[in-house]
């Protein structure tokens, strides 16, 4: 049974919240304020759900004294156990430890890794994906940085995406994603396997990381597309290097001034992420858990087209409708993803 007195604690904050929030208060207090009531409210309902069956329980227990109600409490009382037993674990759940980025945006990369052209098409391929399932959660998909091959692939993919959930929902996506398929450019029919890197990073907000100006370099450079007619020949790229830790961000839009930003806003995301990767490892220097380790040279998912088959190897999941899967229909993967990587915290948390 889950302590009374912590279920208390959660409805007291709730309730105070609620009253703030109604008495009226500063511009900038009434943000956070309800950024935590939003977060609160379903943990409430939660335990409020999970307090309703074990009230439910109870009852139905004390009617086994009741000659009359006995066989009517015999029926109830297995079903409201079963209830109870899953409610438990759903205020657990509701009660890990919440990521401070999961309500970030996210900075999704894409990059082609072994294979040639067919990683760069496959990396394409992954990146619809991402936009599909972008639509259907209704998030803004902003591409920042694109590179295409001729042949229409992609050499580098930087984008950010805003919306609920976005950072929390696609985190695990990070790793190394292998294609096995007869690629377009192989005219001799043989299944291939080639590969494309995958980076999901939470934003960082310029509070989150001070770049010192004397620790960067700024290069102006010629801008170039897909080749042939599609040649970008302006002078507005713009190349940032983060000189203590090598890092290279380039950004190669139109306007120069936007140029800067964006580098400078991937850039910090890539040092705040240096930042949680550090602070992960400290933690788990004794353990890894199955999912969502961080490490992103894992291979985590392969996508075998003659087979119609998509395996991610953290979880042992095998789905045989790659079709649906690369049109953006990722959501049972993310659950289950989720779901084994809250299963691992609780097991930690009550190891």
């Amino acid at each position: 049974m889950i302590p009374n007195d912590k279920l208390d604690q959660i409805g007291q904050r709730f309730e105070f919240l609620e009253a703030k929030l109604a008495s009226g208060v500063a511009g900038g207090e009434i943000a956070n304020l309800s950024r935590e009531y939003a977060e609160l409210k379903p943990v409430v309902e939660t335990v409020a759900r999970y307090r309703r069956t074990v009230s439910d329980l109870a009852e139905a227990e004390a009617m086994l004294s009741d000659p009359e109600m006995r066989a009517l409490a015999e029926d109830e009382i297995p079903e409201l156990r079963e209830r109870l037993e899953a409610d438990e674990q759903a205020v657990r759940i509701a009660l890990l430890p919440k990521d401070a980025a999961d309500a970030r945006p996210a900075i999704l990369e894409i990059r082609p890794g072994t294979g040639g052209e067919e990683a760069a098409l496959f990396a394409g391929d992954l990146l619809r994906m991402y936009q599909r399932y972008a639509e259907t959660r209704g998030w803004k998909f902003e591409v920042l940085e694109e590179q295409q091959t001729e042949l229409g692939g992609i050499k580098e993919l930087v984008a950010r995406i805003v919306g609920e959930g976005a950072f929390a929902r696609l985190k695990y996506e990070s790793g190394v994603h292998r294609v096995q398929r007869v690629p377009e450019t192989e005219s001799g029919g043989r299944i291939h396997t080639s590969a494309a890197t995958v980076a999901v990073l939470p934003e960082a907000e310029e509070v989150d990381v001070k770049i010192d100006p004397q620790e960067i370099r700024i290069d102006t450079m010629r801008s170039s597309g897909a080749g042939g007619q599609h040649v970008n020949t302006t002078d507005s790229a713009v190349r940032i290097t983060h000189l203590p830790t090598g890092i290279i961000v380039t950004s190669s839009e139109k306007s120069q001034h936007r140029n800067r930003e964006i580098a400078m806003q991937v850039l910090r995301t890539r040092l705040y992420d240096l930042e949680r990767q550090r602070i992960h490892s400290a933690r788990s220097a004794d353990r890894k858990s199955q999912v969502g380790t961080g490490d992103r040279s894992e291979r985590i998912r392969t996508y075998n087209f003659p087979q119609g088959r998509m395996t991610d190897h953290r979880i042992n999941l095998t789905l045989y409708r790659l079709d649906q899967i690369m049109q953006g229909d990722i959501d049972e993967i993310v659950d289950a993803l989720t779901a084994d990587a809250q299963a691992a915290m609780l097991a930690e948390m009550e190891g």
